[in-house]
């Protein structure tokens, strides 16, 4: 059984601002009733950019009610801008912590204040961190949230990703992906702190370090994303810049291949080798 602070049993037993603003001023919609957790909230914005008032409707957890319960006391009156600062942090702090394993509900509440500021500014909100390649496929995270989550709250463990963003809280079969994920995320890191203090420069790699590198990241990285669709794949050859590629089980006929290619296999290679790689596939 996890362990509630009193302000979070508050919020969830008797939450603030629940229901509908009419004619809002901004609305803002995360989640959703097949992964378990949505939110819907609702701002009434003055001319001055103030937010006058706030409601929400979220189906969840009582940790998912506690925390956009929070949100919306947080950000009455408050301006856009400051309003904008909010971190999901800072929502858990504001209800004297959360369990890690309900970080993700701060999360959906921060997602969702961030959606109804994009509305009420009429911009599409950018988030390429839910672009990408669908690793969880019982909560819909994609490889590039999970990166994200990893390196913006210093995750190290699976569980952690787990409480951040659900990932790999269903049936557990993306857990070797979010490994890798997880593996590839602080490898960078390291590599970027050994370049910004000059211990490693960048320099061309040599061939033999090339196919190295590019074995080992169809091994760690790539296989796993394949082998969850019921895929594979294996390296036939590396020419300089040219890697030779064949895919198996479901890949090898699927039409789609071509995208794959290009959008998984040609990508990751790029981003973890080297970016000068031009991936083609090979029939046998």
């Amino acid at each position: 059984m996890w362990d509630y602070t009193e302000k979070v049993k508050d919020h969830f037993f008797h939450p603030r601002n629940v229901g509908d603003i009419e004619n809002p001023d901004a609305v803002g919609e995360v989640g959703s009733l097949a992964c378990g957790d949505a939110l819907k909230l609702m701002l009434k914005i003055d001319t001055s950019k103030r937010i006058v008032d706030a409601k929400f409707k979220t189906f969840g957890c009582g940790s998912a009610i506690a925390s956009a319960s929070a949100l919306t006391e947080m950000v009455r009156g408050k301006t856009l801008d400051e309003a904008a600062m909010i971190t999901d942090s800072d929502i858990a702090d504001y209800l004297d912590g959360l369990p890690e394993q309900k970080m993700h509900c701060s999360v959906m509440g921060r997602e969702a204040l961030e959606a109804a500021i994009a509305n009420y500014k009429g911009v599409k909100i950018e988030k390429p961190v839910d672009e990408g390649i669908i690793v969880c496929k019982c909560f819909g995270v994609t490889d590039n949230k999970i990166a994200h989550e990893v390196r913006e709250h210093k995750l190290t463990t699976i569980e952690q990703v787990t409480n951040f963003c659900k990932a790999g809280g269903g049936c557990r079969s993306c857990h070797p992906q979010i490994q890798a994920i997880i593996d590839e995320v602080w490898q960078k890191e390291k590599e970027k702190a050994l370049v910004g203090k000059g211990a490693m420069p960048v320099k061309k790699l040599t061939n033999i370090q090339k196919i190295t590198m590019t074995q080992e990241t169809i091994e760690r990285v790539i296989r796993p994303i394949l082998q969850a669709d019921g895929g594979d794949i294996e390296l036939i050859d590396v020419d300089g810049d040219r890697v030779m590629v064949s895919f198996r089980g479901s890949c090898a006929a699927c039409s789609g291949s071509k995208v794959t290619l290009k959008s998984t296999v040609e990508a990751k290679l790029r981003e973890l080798v080297t970016d000068s790689l031009i991936v083609e596939e090979i029939t046998t």
